[in-house]
Parts: C-alpha cells; sequence; structure tokens
C-alpha cells in the first residue's frame, strides 16, 4: 500500500499510457487467437485487473500475448471456442496448483538461450499468423502456421489486394521508424486512428476488412461452456497454456525487476495471481493470459512504481469497450497486422542473439534448436526440446571434468630403494570431479585397463559428488580388478557418498580386510602389508 500513496499521479499516468499501447495489441491477439477482438478486450481488462492485484509484481501488466495466441491457434481449430475457454479455466486451476507447490523458484534454472531461442520462434510465429490479414484474404484451413501463411500467400497471387499490403506495411514502418525517432510517443495508436480515417474517408472497407461489431460492455460472468465431458480431451492443451502462462510471466516479471531498482517480484504469487486471471477470464469469453514483456516494460519506462498503473491500465480498456466499442469496430485487421508485425520485429533482440550465437557452440545450437522447434512444433515442445538438449550438453561438459589421473606415490618413511620396489606393484589413481552417469563409463574403462600391478589404490577425497551409476560402475571395476587378482584400495571417501556407494554394496566390497582407509599413506602402509603378506616384498622391507 505504501506504493500506491508514493506518486499515484505519475502511476495513473503509466496505466493511462499502457492501455493506449495495450488496445491495438488486445484486438489483434483477440483476432489471432480466432476468438475474436472483443475476447482480446475482456481478456485485457478482467485478467489485467486481477492479475494486478494478486499477482506478486508491483510493475507486471497482464493480458493476451503473441505467445499465447500461437498456443491458441491449433486449439481453436480442434476444439473450437468453447474448448478455448475451458482451457483456459484448467489452466488457470493447475498455475494456482503451481503456485500452493512453490513451483514458482524453479524459473530461474531456465538458461538463457531457451529463452532467446524461444522469443525469436514466437517472434516468427507471430509474423506468420499475420500473413492472411496483411494480405487482405480470408484465413485458410490449417493449424500450422506455415502451412497458413503459405496458402494465404497463393490466394493473394491470384486475387492481390494491395490496399489491404499498404496499410499493414505503413502501419508498421510508422511504428518502428516512430519508435527510433520519439520512443515515448504511442505511435501503434496514432498508425491505427490513421489507418483508420483514411479506409473510412475513402470508402475502402471492402478492400480493408473492418474488425466488425463489438459489445459495448462486458457480458456477463457465465460457465455456459464448460462440460465436464471434454476435461480429458483438453487436459494436454491445458498443460500447455498453463506451463506458458507461468514461463512468460515470471520471465516479464523477471525483465521488470532487472529495469527497475528496489523492485522484486514473488514468483509463487504471481503464479497465483495469474492462475485466478485466467480463471476468471473465460468466464467473460476471454482467451488465456500471461504476463505481456511489451507492455510491462512500457509500464516501467512511463513510471509505474505500484499496482495502480496496471489496475488504471485495465480500467482505461474496460472505459474504451463501454464508450468507444463503435469506433473501435471499425478498425481494419490489416491495420491491426501492421501493428502486431512491428510487436514481432521488435521482440528480436539482435544484439542478445549475436552475442548468444557467439558465446559457445553450445548456446548457439539450444537456441537455433529451440527456434525451429517452436517454428515447427509447438512452444511447449520448445521449451522441453531446448532445456532437454541444454541438460545434456550442460551434462557433457560437467562430464569431461572428470579425470583418472595416475599419481606418484609418497614416499612417506621408505627409502629410496624401497619406494622403487613399492612402485613396481602398486599405482595410485586420484578421481577428480563428478563421478556420475554421464561420466561412468570412461571411467570404468580407464580403470579396469590396468596391467602389472598387485595393488590400486583409489584417492577419492576429490570426487564431487557421485550417483547410483556412478557407484555402480566403481564397484563394477573393483569387482573385476579383485578377478584379475588385484587388490584395490579407497582413501578419503567424504561423508556424503558413503551412503550411495553403500546403497549399491560398493562401500562393502571397499571395506573387506580393511581395504577403506581415511588417508593415503595409510592406504600405502595397507598396500605393502598385503604385499608382504603374499611374499611379493620382503619382510625386511617393513623395517625403518
Amino acid at each position: 500500500m505504501a506504493e500506491l500513496r508514493r506518486d499515484p499521479r505519475r502511476d495513473l499516468l503509466a496505466g493511462l499510457t499502457v492501455a493506449i499501447v495495450a488496445l491495438p495489441l488486445a484486438l489483434g491477439f483477440g483476432v489471432s487467437s480466432g476468438l475474436g477482438a472483443a475476447a482480446g478486450l475482456a481478456t485485457a481488462v478482467v485478467a489485467g485487473a486481477l492479475a494486478a492485484v494478486f499477482g506478486g509484481s508491483n510493475l507486471q501488466v497482464s493480458g493476451p500475448t503473441g505467445a499465447m495466441t500461437v498456443v491458441l491457434v491449433p486449439i481453436v481449430a480442434r476444439y473450437g471456442p468453447t474448448g478455448v475457454l475451458t482451457v483456459g479455466l484448467m489452466a488457470g486451476v493447475m498455475l494456482v496448483a503451481l503456485a500452493a507447490a512453490r513451483a514458482g523458484r524453479y524459473m530461474r534454472y531456465v538458461p538463457a538461450p531457451v529463452v532467446e531461442g524461444f522469443t525469436l520462434g514466437i517472434a516468427c510465429v507471430i509474423g506468420l499468423q499475420q500473413i492472411p490479414n496483411a494480405l487482405g484474404v480470408p484465413k485458410p484451413e490449417g493449424d500450422r502456421v506455415l502451412v497458413v501463411a503459405w496458402r494465404a500467400a497463393e490466394e493473394f497471387a491470384t486475387s492481390p489486394n494491395w490496399t489491404a499490403v499498404s496499410l499493414t506495411a505503413a502501419v508498421a514502418a510508422v511504428m518502428l521508424v516512430g519508435a527510433r525517432w520519439r520512443p515515448t510517443v504511442p505511435f501503434s495508436v496514432l498508425a491505427v486512428i490513421a489507418a483508420t480515417i483514411t479506409t473510412q474517408a475513402a470508402g475502402l472497407d471492402g478492400a480493408a476488412k473492418p474488425i466488425g461489431d463489438l459489445p459495448a460492455r462486458l457480458p456477463a460472468p457465465s460457465l455456459g461452456f464448460f462440460e465436464a465431458s471434454a476435461l480429458g480431451a483438453l487436459l494436454a492443451p491445458a498443460v500447455a497454456v498453463a506451463a506458458l502462462a507461468a514461463l512468460e510471466s515470471l520471465l516479464s516479471a523477471s525483465v521488470a525487476d532487472g529495469m527497475t531498482v528496489g523492485q522484486r517480484h514473488d514468483p509463487d504469487r504471481e503464479l497465483f495471481g495469474q492462475g485466478l486471471a485466467n480463471i476468471a477470464a473465460p468466464l467473460f469469453g476471454g482467451v488465456p493470459a500471461t504476463g505481456a514483456i511489451a507492455r510491462t516494460a512500457v509500464n516501467v519506462r512511463t513510471g509505474a512504481s505500484s499496482r495502480l498503473a496496471a489496475l488504471t491500465h485495465a480500467a482505461v480498456l474496460a472505459a474504451i469497450v463501454f464508450t468507444a466499442a463503435p469506433l473501435v469496430s471499425k478498425i481494419p485487421l490489416a491495420a491491426l497486422a501492421g501493428v502486431l508485425l512491428a510487436t514481432a520485429i521488435r521482440m528480436v533482440e539482435v544484439g542478445s542473439l549475436r552475442a548468444m550465437l557467439k558465446a559457445t557452440r553450445s548456446d548457439a545450437l539450444v537456441l537455433v534448436l529451440t527456434a525451429l522447434a517452436t517454428l515447427a512444433l509447438d512452444l511447449v515442445y520448445a521449451v522441453v526440446i531446448g532445456l532437454l538438449v541444454a541438460g545434456a550438453l550442460a551434462l557433457r561438459a560437467v562430464a569431461q571434468q572428470a579425470r583418472l589421473d595416475q599419481v606418484p606415490l609418497d614416499e612417506g618413511d621408505h627409502t629410496a630403494e624401497e619406494h622403487v620396489l613399492l612402485a613396481e606393484h602398486i599405482v595410485a589413481y586420484r578421481i577428480d570431479g563428478p563421478l556420475f552417469f554421464a561420466a561412468a563409463h570412461r571411467f570404468l574403462l580407464e580403470l579396469t585397463d590396468v596391467a602389472d600391478v598387485r595393488v590400486v589404490i583409489l584417492r577419492m577425497s576429490r570426487v564431487s559428488t557421485m550417483d547410483a551409476s556412478g557407484a555402480l560402475v566403481l564397484k563394477d571395476a573393483v569387482e573385476k580388478l579383485n578377478r584379475r587378482g588385484i587388490l584395490v584400495l579407497a582413501s578419503g571417501i567424504r561423508a556424503g557418498q558413503r551412503q550411495v556407494l553403500d546403497s549399491v554394496g560398493a562401500l562393502e566390497l571397499l571395506r573387506h580386510d580393511g581395504r577403506e582407509y581415511d588417508t593415503t599413506p595409510e592406504a600405502i602402509q595397507g598396500a605393502r602389508e598385503h604385499l608382504e603378506g603374499t611374499g611379493v616384498l620382503p619382510a625386511a622391507s617393513a623395517q625403518p
């Protein structure tokens, strides 16, 4: 509450500015989703207000987004509008459950190349989604954006609509050039207004199809769309929507934190707020919502310091619904396509992409694969693929740090002659780094390749981590060496690794006949006593 009282006028101004920026985006994303412009407005108003009140960020602005639209298009094509509303409701419940499970903290484990590739892929998909409206042709059938865009281009080739193309190009150009010239001016709204006036004055409604009728109020909340029998079929899409809503919202909140000083979001509360927003939005005919990075950035840049700004944004959009619906309904779809094309282009941070591609080959591979998967498959699969590839490459890098190095024996109290004699029969290896499944096989091959010795000493004090696979491989190596008549001794086993060694029986094997030692000198002494007992070393060599 202290933030609300700090500078309410700046928050009110920021909220008004964000609403002006959000209006064409809400309309455009509603149209792109397949549920219509009214659904986009309802989402911006209802979800925007609830997420502002109950979310975990003081600066987050929520509503329909391009990333969510990408996921919704195939759901609309397969299950229809009622299916999308049910999916949104289910996703909202899942987000509340994630908040209760305190899952928000895991967002920080998403690698930067995955996020960059994900954003690049989304930008490409949003741009391709606008092709039918930009070309002024009816949207072709299909749920694959590349196929739909290609069919729209073929339709345009047979009957070109240069009016729509010109409007789209003009709006996009005004936004892109204006953003560089005067970043604080809402050129998207100015361009859309100019395009609407031009089409109305010149009588171009036929060539530049308008949005169409919009309701002059929000619909009454209703659960009429809900069918319990459809829950099973809609579970997978709902999981995809919930995963995307969580990912994009937490990412947007993190971006807002990075743009300010002294602001820090609560990830679990943010999931809770987004969950409530997505439960409520379908009741008013709205599409699933997430935190919107672009609108949140505008909110921060215009001086917002509290939730009042996001609430003002929702209130202004609600006022537009009630007072200006007839005017808004005349906006050409081609103009909205221009807004979204410019938005897609501005989503791509060329400098960040270039830096990521130059960082390492692994980072570049993860980024490219995630972007291609976003374009060819869907967003959730893309993130999963990106995480799996990033995880595999990280494991490979960690596994390469594991080393098995032969080290010279500590001469200790032995004479030079005795030390040479011991070295002819004893070899000591130091294991450095992690001993886990990714490095275990190579470790086994190296260790069991030992020849012409009677005793192997494993110095394990530098093993950083060990899993069951590593412990099993260690046990297997000891057993193979024992069958060849080679005694294996161990020194320096850490307390945290005893449990995993004990669980697979490796610790018992190493402890047999006192083969485990605290220090390497003690292990060397034990090896010498073993060699004396077997007659390999004369008993006299044991004398100091």
